[in-house]
């Protein structure tokens, strides 16, 4: 299947893999591997580049370096113009005979049987196939993460319709829920995760959702206190792990140079989510005193209904992986056996480790404890529960605040809006920023230098402030560009992801040990919900800043928050880069005394994986 067709892309190394067994269920088995269809591909391999022309793969396009699928170029449609019939394969060591066979998928990949390294397809194809996944699979995932969203978010538009008042709790009540929903929450994110890579997250998801959509809607039979701390902690149970989990489903499609953008339109979605949300809530909250009940009651039984319906459609909607489309409600399946070829094909050439395992593996508490030991993290770890305090308190409170300033509930409800969208636009803001000048550690700051002179000014209002002045205010704090997912990058990144390795590393660790690069793949994965945990401690530390005998004002909550905001800019985000420019001078220094021999010998030899090897560098 060789083209001459001309390039259609600019250089980059490859990415490396491993291999190991995985374990699965006979009837996983049979659904995943279609005996008929099913190819020899080390044969393949053995036959297809056994001659110096395959060898040299001329006709393949070069991988990119770094993000190519960046959210502006596809939004202003930037860039050269690209020939749609060139080859769009991109070369990777399945190319080089001398070692494909170390990368090659394990018998139990659900995939292999369309795993071709052979095939080739062209810009045109290519394109088709990345729409075709982005409506099949991107847009439902996005409509899920809204459900949680809508979810999550109804608390605080309940408390807008005197929920406190109804049940006789206190703000000092409100927050105890909160953080007994956050510890919930931060308790069930690594089960979460381990059941979902179990079950497969086709089946996690789905049931995630119509769990927590049945605890949501009984929130309209809510008693007291006790019921309403029991409904947190139901909530934040079955909610917890459920992004991490969607994120892993969307890897089996995505390469990582596309996850990236569909993450961003992943979060913005939540900010759409919000804004109808507020309309939602607007009219719903005009309930009040239909059949004798409270708005929020019938807010919380009418936004559960909507999810468990958006949950019950969801298991017809996510199929366990590519080529496993087909089934009794859907017979043709989403995608041609040619689709499915390219699919696969392109997904194990950008990131072989993908082929090491079964979508039903489990993963396991060992490797669980190998991630949370990576002390070159603990630096992120730091920072993902610092960051997100000085932003927190005010938007948790911005309803019930506004509120207490003499808005109507409904009001209230619309006057979130703004600030959603100024958020967006900050988010679509720091992305752009993000992508231009290549930094983490500085762009991530970003969060908080907004944050600081706007709670300055909330600190300096006076004692009975007038309630627009204190709307603008509180409106543009909550409106801060969101740094979380380019924080979640930047841990996964240097946890030494294969997909982020360099290509000496690609070439030489797999003819050593079989199993560094599945353990990289967990890595990463583990590294990711820990970042999420760290994140979901800090929402449970900001609910207890504002206390209900700081009310309504908060200046000794928000005194607390400037100075948090100040430590976290001058001291950690500047001690976190410094770390890492420091580690990586200190491996520039061994590496570069070594001969070219020595570090070929490295290379072969060594059982560092991952950020341990001497030939990772630290992004910052």
């Amino acid at each position: 299947m060789v083209s001459t067709a001309p390039h259609a892309d600019q250089p980059a190394p490859p990415s490396p893999a491993g291999s190991t067994a995985s374990a699965f269920s006979d009837l996983d088995k049979k659904s995943a591997i279609d005996v008929d269809d099913q190819i020899d591909t080390k044969s393949a391999l053995e036959e297809n580049l056994g001659s110096k022309d395959a060898a040299d793969a001329k006709d393949l396009a070069e991988p990119e370096e770094g993000n190519v699928s960046r959210l502006t170029d596809w939004l202003f449609r930037r860039g050269p113009r690209r020939n749609l019939d060139a080859i769009a394969t991109k070369r990777s060591v399945y190319d080089d005979p001398a070692i494909a066979e170390h990368y090659l998928p394990k018998d139990s990949y659900e995939n292999k049987h369309r795993f071709d390294p052979t095939a080739r397809w062209t810009v045109r194809e290519e394109q088709a196939l990345v729409r075709k996944i982005d409506w099949k699979v991107m847009a439902w995932a996005a409509l899920s993460f809204s459900a949680l969203n809508l979810d999550r978010g109804n608390l605080s538009q309940a408390n807008s319709d005197n929920i406190l008042g109804d049940l006789g709790m206190t703000t000092d009540d409100f927050n105890l829920g909160n953080s007994v929903f956050r510890l919930s929450f931060l308790a069930a994110e690594l089960p979460s995760q381990m059941i979902s890579k179990r079950l497969g997250p086709d089946r996690w998801i789905p049931m995630q959702m119509c769990a927590w959509s049945i605890v949501t809607l009984g929130q309209f039979w809510l008693k007291g206190r006790s019921s309403f701390l029991v409904c947190r902690a139901l909530l934040g149970v079955i909610q917890g792990g459920f992004i991490p989990d969607l994120i892993l489903y969307l890897s089996y499609f995505y390469t990582k140079n596309e996850l990236p953008f569909r993450l961003a339109l992943f979060w913005m979605s939540s900010n759409v989510c919000s804004i109808v949300a507020s309309f939602i809530a607007f009219g719903v909250l005009h309930m009040r005193g239909v059949l004798g009940r409270a708005g929020w009651r019938w807010l919380f039984l009418i936004e559960g209904l909507i999810t468990l319906c958006i949950g019950a459609m969801t298991f017809f909607r996510m199929p366990p992986s590519p080529t496993q489309t087909k089934s009794w409600f859907r017979p043709k399946g989403w995608f041609t056996e040619r689709e499915e070829t390219i699919c696969v094909s392109r997904i194990l050439r950008d990131d072989p480790t993908k082929g090491d395992m079964h979508n039903r593996e489990g993963l396991t508490p060992k490797r669980l404890w190998q991630a949370i030991c990576d002390y070159d993290l603990w630096p992120l770890y730091i920072l993902g529960l610092m960051f997100g305090i000085p932003v927190g308190p005010p938007g948790q409170y911005l309803t019930l605040s506004l509120r207490k300033l003499g808005f109507s509930t409904f009001e209230v409800n619309l006057l979130t809006i703004p600030s959603t969208v100024l958020g967006m636009i900050t988010m679509f803001a720091i992305t752009w920023v993000s992508e231009r000048v290549n930094d983490r550690a500085i762009v991530s700051m970003a969060e908080d230098v907004w944050a600081l002179p706007v709670l300055i000014a909330l600190y300096t209002l006076p004692a009975h402030p007038n309630q627009w002045a204190y709307f603008a205010i509180a409106s543009v704090l909550v409106s801060y560009p969101y740094t979380h997912p380019i924080q979640v990058g930047w841990c996964s990144r240097n946890s030494g992801a294969v997909a982020s390795r360099t290509v000496n590393a690609s070439l030489y660790n797999m003819c050593v040990s079989p199993s560094p690069s599945l353990l990289l793949f967990y890595t990463c994965m583990l590294t990711r919900a820990l970042v999420d945990r760290m994140v979901q401690l800090s929402a449970v530390v900001y609910s207890y800043i504002y206390r209900s005998d700081d009310a309504p004002r908060y200046r000794r909550g928000n005194r607390n928050l400037i100075i948090i905001a100040c430590i976290n800019l001058f001291v950690l985000y500047p001690a976190t880069k410094a770390y890492y420019v420091w580690r990586n001078r200190q491996r520039d220094r061994i590496w570069g005394a070594m001969t070219s021999e020595e570090r070929s010998e490295y290379l072969r030899t060594t059982k560092d994986i991952g950020n341990r090897r001497l030939d990772f560098r630290f992004a910052h």
